[in-house]
């Protein structure tokens, strides 16, 4: 009883008409644990493998692991969310996440590690697509309330998170060892656990249940694996564009054929292929948020590289050059989504992913700090108004009995485009990270960029959600 009054004081509107802040904190901190644990590592590669004894290519594991974990677990918390409840999945989440961060605090060797790396990235998946469906279920239950700004929200602490993982991760290791950047998960996920409790209502729906099914069949395990085959290709094969192991794509196709085919005749399927043939507009959202944040992610690692090895900057110096460009991004996100525009802010992102990268190909080891920073800023636009503006386009476009596997493609769609932009980066760049490598690269995020602008122009899409 005392638990279901919180969750009624929770939900309550404040005085603006919006989702009240006890509410936003949790989904806030829930949704951020993935973005920045995907990047909070990065200055802990090297000392890991000093303290194994393995080569730094070994802990690549370490990286890989949670991103494909992540964009498997994101749509099937999702799903989880849909049959269960997403307070349920939200808590549970987090759970996994407490557990992964105690399991890398005393992992005594490196596939110990990667197991927690994977528990992280199954854990932290279930942050953003329970949050959604949270949110979409209270407007639902209150039409009145304005959620534009909560959902702004949701995207700008990813956005923000992200950026600081680099600096936080640095400091954490410089202060405490590296085992420091699993550890710091066990307060926030305990954190996190406590506030669902007294601020997220309980869930008002019953577990759903699909007559003549078991609660595993439910789930379709058999999509998810093929949906899990498809992706592992996709990542395998981006990870080495230098040497491509061409069996890797050719598998890729053949597990997404069978994982259609599959789908199209199973009863309660992972992913409603047929839902996605019919809604075309939300397939091309997909598209349309993987390709737009190739760009920036292109940026993030191959700038990045250029940097370290052609202008002998250190990964810390790196980070503060970068995070303008990420709390740029964050910022544009709320006052965008409180409108739920959606043509502009796209037309925007797009536009300006096409002049940062010409601007790009001026650079060169001369080219001065300051002019550097100034273009980075630009694909902070990119970054900030393609993610809420294909987040708003989702929030509608979903219907509101999906809207968990809905968010966690989304998601997926994200970590998809960041894996492609690390295959383009070793493409373009190599081993040497040299000025015609830099340039190379940003030849190719223009044509895509110019692709992106004239695709998204001509495209019919709404000035604006409701």
């Amino acid at each position: 009883m005392r638990s279901e009054l919180a969750g009624r004081r929770a939900a309550t509107a404040d005085r603006a008409g919006t989702p009240g802040w006890r509410l936003v904190t949790p989904l806030l901190v829930g949704s951020a644990l993935n973005p920045v644990n995907s990047s909070i590592l990065a200055t802990a590669l090297v000392p890991i493998a000093r303290s194994f004894q393995v080569s730094l290519v070994a802990t690549a594991v370490l990286v890989s692991s949670l991103y494909l974990a992540s964009a498997v677990a994101q749509p099937t918390m999702g799903r989880l969310a849909e049959r269960f409840g997403p307070r349920r999945v939200f808590l549970v989440g987090l759970g996994l996440v407490a557990t992964a961060g105690v399991l890398g605090t005393v992992a005594p060797n490196l596939p110990t590690l990667a197991t927690a790396r994977v528990l992280l990235g199954i854990g932290t998946a279930g942050g953003y697509p329970t949050a959604m469906m949270i949110v979409r279920r209270l407007a639902e239950r209150e039409p009145e309330l304005k959620v534009g700004g909560t959902l702004g929200a949701l995207s700008a602490a990813g956005l923000v998170t992200a950026a600081l993982g680099l600096p936080l991760g640095g400091a954490l290791v410089a202060v405490a060892g590296w085992r420091a950047v699993f550890l710091v998960n066990v307060p926030l996920a305990l954190v996190g656990i406590v506030m669902t409790l007294g601020w997220i209502p309980p869930d008002t729906r019953s577990p759903s249940r699909t007559p003549g099914t078991s609660p595993l069949g439910e789930l379709d395990p058999a999509g998810i694996a093929l949906f899990a085959g498809t992706v592992s290709c996709v990542l395998l094969f981006c990870n080495d564009l230098n040497h491509p192991d061409w069996a890797l794509p050719a598998a890729a196709v053949l597990l997404a054929v069978a994982l259609v085919a599959w789908e199209r005749r199973a009863r309660t399927p992972f992913i409603d292929v047929r839902m996605l043939a019919r809604n075309r507009p939300l397939s091309m959202t997909y598209l349309r948020i993987g390709a737009t944040l190739l760009v920036p992610y292109c940026i993030l690692y191959g700038l990045s590289q250029w940097l370290a090895e052609s202008r002998g900057m250190s990964a810390i110096t790196i980070s503060l050059l970068l995070l303008p460009m990420s709390l740029l991004a964050s910022l544009v996100t709320v006052p965008f989504s409180r409108r739920q525009l959606v043509r502009g802010p796209l037309i925007t992102a797009a536009a300006a992913a096409l002049a940062g990268s010409l601007a790009m190909v001026w650079f060169g080891r001369h080219t001065p700090v300051a002019v550097i920073a100034a273009v980075t800023l630009v694909f902070g636009l990119t970054t900030g108004l393609g993610s809420v503006g294909n987040q708003t386009l989702l929030y509608a476009q979903a219907p509101i009995e999906q809207v968990g596997v809905a968010s966690g493609l989304l998601r997926t769609s994200t970590n998809l485009g960041a894996i492609m932009s690390a295959g383009l980066v070793s493409l373009a760049l190599g081993s040497t990270a040299d000025d015609t490598g830099l340039h190379h690269m940003a030849l190719a995020l223009a044509g895509l960029s110019a692709l992106l602008l004239l695709v998204t122009v001509i495209g019919r899409l709404p000035a604006h959600t409701r």
